[in-house]
């Protein structure tokens, strides 16, 4: 199935693959629903075997958040960041942090972050 495919049967609004080779950085945020809100979701740091892997999970992941904000009665939509962490013991700096943060904040608002698997409090702070 083609990316544009997968994307609109999903319902997606917006998907966003971002990069910093120099940090051995790579993930993708989708946002699938604003309807009643921004989107919340969480950064989720897992390993992939692929980009494509990637995409797959974002765009799962982000429609659960939009059923859920639903359900619990919230004003907003769902949204997910998934980043491909292949070495679970590598350090995560305050640089590659910034990084990400530079991505969700060129959605301007549209997208609030939070913790997800493999994030932690140092991470959103």
């Amino acid at each position: 199935m083609e990316v544009t495919e997968l994307i609109a049967q999903g319902g997606h609004e917006q998907v966003v693959a971002f990069a910093d080779a120099r940090l051995g950085l790579r993930g993708m945020i989708a946002i699938h629903s604003t309807a009643l809100g921004p989107a919340l979701g969480g950064i989720r740091f897992w390993h992939y075997a692929s980009d494509d892997e990637v995409l797959v999970d974002v765009l799962r992941l982000s429609g659960a958040m939009t059923r859920k904000a639903a359900v619990a009665g919230l004003r907003q939509g769902g949204g997910k960041t998934v980043v491909r962490w292949d070495d679970p013991h590598r350090e995560r700096t305050d640089e590659l942090r910034r990084a990400i943060g530079r991505a969700i904040h060129l959605l301007g608002g549209r997208y609030l972050a939070a913790e997800d698997v493999g994030a932690t409090t140092a991470d959103m702070d």
